[in-house]
């Protein structure tokens, strides 16, 4: 994986191409390549490296207007799965014969066994890759008809793929298939962009078609025909794109990541906005499609993500069950599908993912639905896998995030699963008082967000003294617990630090013996319960040399004083504190990360949308 472009059209392709992948930078890549139609053959430029490199190769070797009659190509930036990032296992791949060209994401599982029957039949191979065996794969099916090529190739596939093929035999078409990895086609005026994320596309036209699994689309500059990988026609609707291009610039801020921490204000009111009922002190989250009745007879929660959407997770498991008193547990969703889970008709899962195309989400998805629970998604990317599967659930309304490491997305998710979780504790336990009081702490959370936002520069100024280390553990209770987890992964996402979080009581237990004289320890000292008990695990810290930052509650000056530096978050509900306090280490974890002159939007080895298992 990570970013797939495809163009057929009038347009410069070559332009198009490199200026779609600049677009999907984003997801995070290792190298980058292309490849057009030029007359009767294929020529093909790649880079280890950044877009930029791509883009000054091309120029160098491909200026003055040499393929301007091009009006065919597909180009690729490859997150490494199969192979270091080099220049030979950077996408496109040709097939054996070099009429074939191919860009992939996802993983091809059985690529040894087919690798060694076409090695048996003649076939030599130039990378380490999976997906340059499905272009010899495509180019030995190909007996004139690149569509039947296609679909005979993946009919002998394991695994995940998103492609787009190209044949010097066909000029002017485009072959695409999605199984398990996303692939949206743009349908404009004469022309017609083929990717896998709508940022490529929404340049160019605001009409997108996106694929369900086992779509095959046949694409040309006037046409998308749709088949299924048994030649069946099908009919996917075309949808309007919803994408605000200011979002892809950086606004004058130094990076997309400090944009998007400072934006979280506005994301967080637009994700609450019009989905609170101050009148029954409930929520109104019309996407669940589910009656009070339904959930009255719901007897568990079960949350499932990866990485920050599982922590997420595991914020709203103290709200589940704290606020509507039902069994709620937080399950990884790598996992989920291979341990064989206990779920049933009256179990809500629950799917969390930023990208709604998280591969190891949607496979848990997919469990819960043949094991018969009632499945919907937290999502932020309208129209996403996880979104039209799940068929319900709630879009967070964060707008698009740029940035690899997940700022505003997160706090958004935990706020709607404490509105998701107010709803439930209306039907169940919460009384309309209650309801009443908590959903107006909900609504304060766009303003208690700016308060720490605002602290921006006093927490440069405390990252100076916590800039140098190499190692951070970051220690909390209660609902506290996820947030230290949280803000452990942003700064090992971003400044390369070796961060862990630990709950406070487990410090002592083992990760103690790895404190030094000024080992960095973040306490999370807000005022939730168990808030003593954290104060004596920072007093065992400093015992033996550490240096603590505590995030305390506002006025909280004698717990302040307890710490060697402080960041104070303002006094709210405890499960709504959460989110400044995740705020406060993002803009904690992204200042370390600039002092230490890292790359933040785009941090080495990590990717957006993680499309594989």
């Amino acid at each position: 994986m990570c970013g797939i472009v495809g163009y057929v059209g009038k347009a410069d392709v070559t332009e198009v191409l490199i200026g779609g992948l600049k677009r999907l930078e984003y997801r995070g890549y290792d190298s980058a390549g292309v490849a057009l139609i030029d007359d009767d053959r294929i020529v093909v430029n790649k880079v280890s490296g950044k877009v930029a490199g791509l883009k000054a190769r091309v120029r160098e070797e491909w200026g003055d207007g040499r393929y301007a009659k091009a009006t065919t190509g597909i180009a690729h930036t490859r997150w490494a799965t199969h192979g270091t990032p080099t220049e030979v296992n950077a996408h496109p791949h040709l097939d054996h014969t070099g009429e074939v060209a191919l860009v992939h994401n996802g993983i091809i599982e059985n690529y040894r066994s087919l690798r060694a029957r076409l090695e048996g039949n003649g076939h030599h191979f130039e990378s380490d890759t999976d997906t340059e065996v499905l272009a010899h794969l495509v180019g030995e099916c190909d007996k004139g008809d690149l569509f039947q090529a296609v679909c005979d190739a993946l009919h002998q596939v394991e695994g995940t793929f998103g492609v787009a093929v190209i044949s010097s035999r066909e000029p002017g078409r485009i072959i695409a298939a999605r199984r398990g990895s996303p692939i949206v086609i743009g349908v404009g005026d004469g022309e017609t962009i083929v990717a896998s994320d709508a940022a490529a596309i929404m340049a160019h036209t605001q009409r997108v078609v996106y694929l369900d699994d086992n779509d095959i689309a046949i694409v040309t500059a006037d046409a998308v025909e749709l088949r299924d990988l048994n030649n069946v026609p099908v009919t996917r609707e075309i949808a309007e794109l919803r994408y605000d291009e200011a979002a892809a610039e950086k606004g004058g801020y130094e990076h997309f990541m400090l944009k998007e921490i400072h934006e979280q204000p506005e994301a967080l009111a637009n994700a609450i906005r019009g989905r609170l009922d101050f009148d029954l002190g409930s929520s109104v989250l019309s996407g669940m499609g589910t009656s009070p009745r339904e959930l009255g007879e719901l007897a568990r929660v079960v949350l499932v993500g990866c990485g920050t959407s599982l922590h997420a997770g595991l914020v709203g498991e103290y709200a589940f069950e704290d606020l509507a008193d039902i069994h709620a547990e937080v399950e990884q969703a790598a996992e989920f599908r291979y341990r064989n889970p206990i779920m049933g008709s009256r179990d809500l899962m629950v799917a969390i993912s930023q990208s709604g195309e998280t591969a190891d989400t949607l496979a848990a998805v997919r469990e819960g639905i043949q094991k018969g629970a009632f499945v919907m998604s937290l999502v932020n990317v309208v129209g996403s896998t996880i979104s039209r599967e799940t068929g319900r659930g709630v879009y967070l309304h964060a707008g698009p995030e740029i940035s690899v490491a997940s700022t505003k997305a997160f706090t958004c998710q935990v706020a709607v699963l404490l509105m998701m979780a107010l709803k439930l504790g209306r039907g169940r336990r919460f009384s309309r008082v209650q309801g009443r009081e908590l959903a107006r702490e909900i609504e304060r959370i766009p303003e208690l967000v700016e308060m720490v936002v605002a602290q921006s520069d006093r927490i440069a100024e405390i990252a100076k003294e916590y800039s140098k280390g190499e190692h951070a553990y970051f220690i909390g209770r209660g609902p506290m617990y996820p947030v230290a987890l949280e803000g452990a992964l942003k700064l090992k996402e971003i400044s390369y630090v070796h961060a862990e979080g630990f709950h406070a009581a487990e410090l002592k237990h083992g990760p103690i013996a790895l404190l030094e004289q000024d080992t960095p320890v973040i306490a999370i000292a807000c005022d939730v319960p168990g808030k003593d008990k954290t104060l004596g695990n920072i007093e065992e810290c400093k015992a033996r040399g550490a240096r603590i930052l505590g995030l305390v509650s506002e006025r909280d000056h004698e717990t302040a004083e307890c710490m060697d530096d402080y960041i104070m978050i303002p006094r709210c509900h405890q499960l709504v504190a959460t989110i400044p306090a995740v705020v406060a280490l993002q803009l904690f974890a992204y200042h370390v990360a600039r002092l230490r002159g890292c790359e933040i939007d785009q941090p080495r080895n990590l990717a957006k949308s993680v499309t594989v298992e």
